[in-house]
């Protein structure tokens, strides 16, 4: 997802503001939020709108001291990276969206930032006293990783390998769609779910285990290779900042230490089916069958609801 700033909206529109609508949450939300009947406003930063929605807020990385979030709508979803702006000035800007009348908020977090630590944590632990109804979603890393634009991803379809500083970590790998269908529950179910919600999918691999499936399903010999967190590091560093490598390195040392290893109920609880496991997903996106083929019965949960493993965890963007 994008940084961005929205622009005032015209009071009594009643519509959805999702931020970040082109992104790879973003956009499912709309998608889901249009194919429901409710009018949308999407904002992001310079791309088309999504197909359907009413109106877009063009959108930049600061926003002007006439931006507010969610004004005069009665309902509004926030991405994660939205309130990177958002913590220069999140207390003023959260009230003026109140202010205008906005219902519920629902804001795209992490696992690895609670309510109110810097930046996005801060926004988290201001919610309650802002908004009538909210909810923070903190969704696990995205299966979305090895199949869709990322580095992982890349590696897999080029050198058909996966190079990591998780070890033997397990990590409760979500897809996307799963995220973006509690959101939209969050933000029209009445009443919604609402408060901290961790979004994981149905079971915790670690990266060897990814590998061996990816494999399968691809019919090519992927493997996982170890690193140390300071080799990952160097690594990353030939094109990131130092202090941004060493930031994504440290994610994957936290994985390593079991701080990933859980699955929640929460997709189950909301929607009302399980989530989708990594191997339907890889299947569907990377496999040879017909995507239709890679669905079984989700009506069936691979794990008892309320079941969750005891770590918290960290996680880069999507």
């Amino acid at each position: 997802m994008t940084e961005h700033h929205t622009a005032p909206a015209a009071p009594g529109t009643g519509a959805t503001l999702v931020t970040g609508a082109t992104s790879n949450t973003g956009g499912r939300v709309v998608r889901r939020l249009v194919s429901l009947g409710r009018p949308v406003a999407a904002a992001s930063r310079g791309a088309a709108a999504p197909a359907g929605a009413r109106g877009r807020a063009s959108t930049g990385t600061t926003p002007p001291p006439t931006a507010t979030p969610c004004a005069a709508r009665t309902d509004c979803t926030s991405s994660r990276r939205s309130a990177t702006w958002t913590r220069r000035g999140s207390s003023c800007r959260s009230c003026a969206g109140r202010a205008a009348g906005v219902r519920r908020v629902v804001l795209l977090s992490s696992p690895a930032i609670r309510a109110g630590d810097p930046g996005v944590g801060q926004v988290h632990a201001a919610l309650g006293d802002l908004f009538e109804t909210w909810a923070v979603l903190r969704p696990s890393w995205f299966m979305q990783n090895f199949t869709g634009r990322h580095q992982h991803a890349d590696s897999v379809r080029g050198d058909g390998v996966l190079t990591t500083a998780t070890g033997t970590g397990r990590v409760g790998f979500v897809d996307a769609d799963d995220i973006a269908e509690v959101a939209v529950h969050a933000l029209t179910d009445d009443p919604p779910p609402t408060g901290d919600l961790v979004v994981t999918g149905p079971e915790a691999l670690s990266y060897d285990e990814v590998a061996a499936l990816l494999s399968t399903v691809t019919g090519r010999p992927i493997s996982h290779v170890p690193v140390g967190f300071a080799d990952l590091r160097d690594r990353l560093a030939a094109g990131l900042p130092v202090e941004y490598a060493a930031f994504l390195a440290g994610l994957d040392r936290a994985i390593a230490e079991g701080a990933e290893d859980r699955v929640t109920d929460t997709v189950l609880r909301v929607t009302g089916h399980p989530p989708r496991t990594l191997g339907e997903h890889a299947l569907a996106h990377l496999g040879q069958r017909p995507a239709q083929a890679t669905r079984p019965d989700r009506t069936r949960p691979t794990y008892a609801p309320g079941d969750t493993a005891p770590c918290e965890r960290p996680r880069p963007r999507a």
